[in-house]
């Protein structure tokens, strides 16, 4: 009786401990800038190693464009803000699993994110883009044919590259931006996947030698909360209205693009800028 007792207590506890294991592990609650304000601390998922949108300085400081747009957000709920560097394919899980309240990380608007997270309007343009030796010939797709290619896994550029490459190019895969420019820089890979400011960076790393060769999408880069947190969703819609209107985004863009503000789209298919 008391063996009976005693195994039927222990599977309540396994029950109940499954239980607590499976809610820390499904999608978080849902936050609110109510919320946020309480808290008195809004914490944004950002790019660590991928200038000029997100990096860290030699001081330990938390910069660039995505910085910026970040920092003003949270000037606007009166709170502090957080940085949480992440790497390109921890962003989106660290959103979902509530690590961080927003993603500010080069998030490129795409159909598949959207079915994971909830877009904001657009604040900044991108496009994606191959690098590869200035001597080299690339002037279609079909001239990557028998290169190899890193790309950062998981970004826009590894979708882009996969796609338009021929089957006899070998692409490799690198954990992050800066891996992927190092990879380049260090003759792992012939050309390289990436946004129209690699360029900067591999001049940096190996003047003279390199540069765009072709051009594989235009992408527009949006802040990321999680599905049906319609409250957060529109608050930072109205902000990015404001910072478009008062000439807060024209700041950031001559400081960190060099470029006029473009002219954002109204809508993307397969993209909703609002929270159903």
């Amino acid at each position: 009786m008391l063996k009976s007792m005693l195994t039927r207590r222990n599977a309540m506890f396994c029950a109940a401990a499954l239980a607590t294991v499976i809610g820390l592990a499904g999608p978080a609650a849902a936050v609110t800038p109510e919320e946020i304000k309480a808290r008195g601390k809004l914490i944004v998922g950002i790019q660590g190693d991928n200038p000029p949108w997100g990096f860290v300085t030699s001081a330990g400081k938390q910069d660039g464009l995505d910085a910026d747009v970040a920092t003003l957000y949270a000037k606007e709920l009166g709170v502090d803000v957080e940085f949480v560097p992440l790497e390109v394919n921890n962003r989106i899980p660290a959103l979902t699993t509530g690590r961080v309240d927003v993603l500010f990380a080069t998030m490129a608007m795409l159909p598949d994110r959207a079915k994971a997270v909830q877009f904001s309007k657009p604040y900044v343009a991108n496009a994606i883009v191959l690098i590869g030796a200035k001597s080299a010939s690339i002037k279609s797709n079909a001239d990557m044919a028998n290169l190899t290619i890193g790309v950062a896994k998981g970004a826009a550029q590894d979708t882009q590259v996969t796609k338009n490459a021929p089957p006899s190019a070998t692409i490799r895969r690198f954990d992050g931006d800066a891996a992927s420019v190092q990879a380049l820089a260090s003759g792992q890979v012939q050309a390289l996947g990436g946004n129209i400011f690699y360029m900067d960076r591999v001049e940096k790393a190996r003047p003279g030698e390199f540069e765009n060769k072709l051009e594989f999408q235009k992408l527009y880069n949006g802040a990321c909360t999680r599905l049906g947190e319609k409250e957060i969703n529109a608050s930072i819609n109205a902000f990015i209205d404001k910072i478009k209107a008062n000439g807060e985004l024209k700041k950031i863009y001559d400081k960190w693009m060099k470029v006029p503000v473009p002219e954002f789209p109204e809508s993307l298919e397969g993209i909703p800028f609002s929270a159903n």
